[in-house]
């Protein structure tokens, strides 16, 4: 795949880019090696202050990058500044916790005697060179909500973007730059992915993260294991999204639909599968059409645009080979199901995808067990809870999960009983900085965000020092 700028709202190809080569690469490999060795020594109140350097300049860079990653990516533009504003949080909420997040942790005094030492703590100390494999969906927070717990945690980290979203990477490791941090410990690397396996076998590099597909995570896991390094993985999700009778039926198809389209429908926490049941499943999918079939479609410089272009024309035909693999097993096309026409200015080499639901769907056709990235939302009406929660689990990922309910008990139950890395009730699935982010079965493991994220990349160091005497006996 070649690194270049097009732009999926009509096809047009804006910069091209070189990927680097062997040297470039060694060249910054060694310098993060040698950046790390003295950054580490930094104290957090210094690595504070770089963060919300960084903070200031992006919140002053809203604009520009938000056109940046709207003519690369697609997202509507009010979404790409959301995107920056978040990331600017999280910078300064990182710069206000890391401390506390990773300060020393002291076992009781009795833990401390029964162990046989005359004191001990757990220190957290930083890992290294972190590689970050990051996707293109959310260009800016997939690679933020990574820099910011691993730079104050006193790692170093180099990019490797997705190809299709260059001049966002480029603009994140001038902006570290920008903010003052020492040279090296923040670079990206413009490479295709067959420079990875080379890049992550290298001794300097001591640790990486992806998110991105599950072959991705597959294959880095697979180089990492060989390696015995660290990994954290974020993949794929088929979010189930329950309604049950108790809820707020109104605010549920509203909330359902900004779900289900956010970011253009391309996002591993969208909510997918829309699991209703019967009471309300009449009411839930008259009001949930209708969101859907009024949104705009259009250009996503504009401020009126609800959903943008897919990513790629290859995304697009993923995405319409799993609706035509639905409809000619039956699915029902209750709106959407094809590309949009007469879209104007250009817009018609786009690579839009008209807002779909469907209905009728069942474990024969592909996407009742396959991700479905873009605008496209699956209906099921389900006689109870035991069934709800059933078809919810009945899939490889496990991101996370929404559920619409009033009742306590029904609450308690999908806490204990759906297999998600997160539950949330009345409300969409969203990240934020102080929750733990992350899945489990194929949608990964390991966690970003809040202080579990932070903890990752540390090496959890045990302190112990022996008796002031040599008279206590320690088995």
């Amino acid at each position: 795949m070649p690194i270049a700028t097009v732009n999926p709202a009509n096809g047009e190809t804006l910069r091209t880019f070189d990927a680097l080569g062997e040297d470039e690469i060694e060249r910054r490999i060694a310098t993060a090696h040698s950046a790390y060795r003295a950054y580490r020594s930094t104290g957090f109140d210094e690595r504070a202050r770089l963060l919300r350097r960084a903070a200031d300049l992006l919140d002053e860079d809203q604009g520009d990058i938000a056109r940046v990653m709207t003519t690369e990516m697609g997202k509507p533009v009010k979404a790409a500044r959301a995107e920056a504003a978040k990331c600017a949080k999280a910078m300064r909420w990182y710069a206000d916790n890391a401390a506390e997040l990773l300060a020393d942790e002291h076992p009781s005094a009795a833990d401390v005697r029964d162990s046989g030492a005359s004191s001990a703590y757990i220190r957290y100390r930083p890992l290294g060179v972190v590689l970050a494999v990051m996707p293109w969906n959310f260009p800016l927070w997939q690679v933020v909500r990574f820099a910011a717990p691993a730079l104050m945690a006193g790692n170093v980290g180099l990019l490797k973007h997705a190809s299709n979203v260059p001049q966002t990477a480029l603009y994140l490791g001038d902006l570290f730059h920008r903010a003052g941090f020492p040279a090296g410990c923040f670079q990206t690397l413009l490479v295709g992915s067959g420079a990875i396996e080379a890049i992550l076998r290298d001794e300097r590099i001591v640790a990486a993260t992806l998110t991105g597909s599950e072959p991705a995570g597959r294959s880095v896991a697979s180089i990492a294991g060989d390696e015995v390094k660290k990994t954290v993985l974020e993949l794929g999700g088929s979010d189930p999204y329950l309604v049950l009778p108790s809820a707020d039926i109104a605010r549920a198809a509203r909330t359902a639909v900004t779900a289900r389209v956010q970011n253009n429908g391309q996002s591993c926490i969208a909510a997918k599968r829309f699991i209703v049941h019967t009471d309300v499943y009449e009411e839930f999918t008259e009001r949930f059409t209708a969101g859907m079939r009024a949104l705009t479609v259009g250009d996503p410089l504009q401020e009126s645009t609800d959903v943008g272009p897919l990513s790629s024309e290859q995304g697009r035909a993923d995405l319409e080979e799993l609706v035509d693999d639905a409809v000619r097993r039956g699915a029902r096309v209750l709106c959407g199901g094809a590309r949009p026409e007469n879209l104007g200015g250009g817009l018609d080499r786009g690579w839009f995808y008209a807002p779909t639901v469907l209905t009728g769907i069942t474990p024969q056709m592909r996407l009742h067990h396959e991700e479905t990235f873009g605008p496209v939302a699956t209906l099921h009406r389900v006689a109870g809870l035991d069934e709800a929660v059933a078809l919810a689990n009945d899939t490889p990922f496990g991101l996370s999960s929404n559920v619409w309910t009033r009742d306590a008990d029904e609450a308690l139950r999908c806490v204990r009983d759906l297999e998600a890395g997160g539950v949330f009730f009345n409300g969409m699935t969203a990240s934020h900085p102080a929750l733990p982010f992350g899945g489990v079965k194929r949608s990964g493991y390991g966690r970003e965000l809040a202080g579990h994220g932070i903890r990752e990349f540390c090496n959890a160091t045990t302190v112990w020092y022996g008796p002031e005497s040599d008279q206590t006996d320690r088995t």
